[in-house]
């Protein structure tokens, strides 16, 4: 058995790993890879030929670059269950919020939080093919990935395009009262699950570092909902939920680009 040390320098997110994972998965001879994404680095246990793997990252263009290539005896590559349960506990958390913002934002027409429901939204899709992909097709995981991407890609650009509206013709301010208990909400479940990641027993490796990552971002997402409907309140004015809804959705549309990147 050998292993085999990446760098990757543009991969800072479990997008990346599920594009490096599908390109990866049919080299016979692989056993496992390691993502330390903190670092930018990928540990692959094989018996194939290091330049076949190698000839894979680089045509993903994420300036990948092998640093070393040594045997190793490691023969146990177990996936802990507890991490596995902890994740869809989080991916539960971002769909169940992913419906509740879209429903209220659509009620309480604020951009702000149907812009923030298509975050979690993106982030239920990264965890939902980390969790369900395991050992499945490749060809199911590329079908899922391209309509999932083209899907959120197609929200966002509707929501954008309301915005747009919003901009030019005057409408009815958003209820910032439903704006504020709902993001604060989403932000205390956003926040356990940021807890219950830090109180695992794994929680030094690099997927679930990951996981932390995209929990902390999701609460500063959260944190912006708020002050925009403490906003809209104080100046009468819907303006602050535009900007903050113009801003996700261009995260929204930056991760669907990227699931999208996974069908290829």
């Amino acid at each position: 058995m050998k292993k085999s040390t990446f760098r990757i320098s543009k991969m800072d997110c479990p997008s990346e790993e599920n594009l490096i994972r599908m390109k990866l998965e049919g080299i016979e001879g692989l056993h496992e890879m390691e993502f330390d994404i903190p670092n930018r680095k990928l540990h692959v246990f094989h018996k194939a030929d290091e330049t076949d793997i190698e000839e894979s990252l680089n045509a993903l263009n994420l300036n990948s670059q092998r640093l070393s290539t040594e045997d190793t005896d490691r023969t146990d590559f177990s996936i802990q269950t507890h991490q596995k349960k902890l994740l869809w506990i989080v991916l539960a958390i971002n769909f169940s919020f992913f419906v509740i913002e879209m429903t209220t934002g659509l009620i309480s027409r604020s951009m702000g939080l149907v812009a923030d429901s298509l975050d979690m939204l993106a982030d239920s899709v990264v965890y939902g093919l980390s969790l369900l992909a395991v050992g499945g097709s490749i060809l199911i995981k590329k079908r899922i990935a391209t309509a999932a991407g083209y899907f959120q890609l197609l929200l966002a650009a509707i929501g954008f395009a309301e915005v747009v509206r919003r901009f030019i013709v005057s409408v009815e301010l958003p209820d910032f009262t439903i704006m504020i208990y709902v993001s604060l909400a989403a932000l205390i479940g956003n926040a356990a699950c940021l807890y219950l990641l830090q109180k695992s027993k794994g929680k030094e490796e690099a997927h679930m570092q990951a996981s932390m990552i995209f929990t902390s971002n999701d609460i500063i997402i959260n944190a912006g909902v708020i002050v925009a409907g403490l906003l809209v309140n104080w100046l009468k004015s819907g303006l602050p939920d535009l900007i903050i809804g113009s801003i996700v959705f261009v995260l929204v549309i930056r991760g669907a680009v990227r699931i999208l990147k996974l069908g290829k």
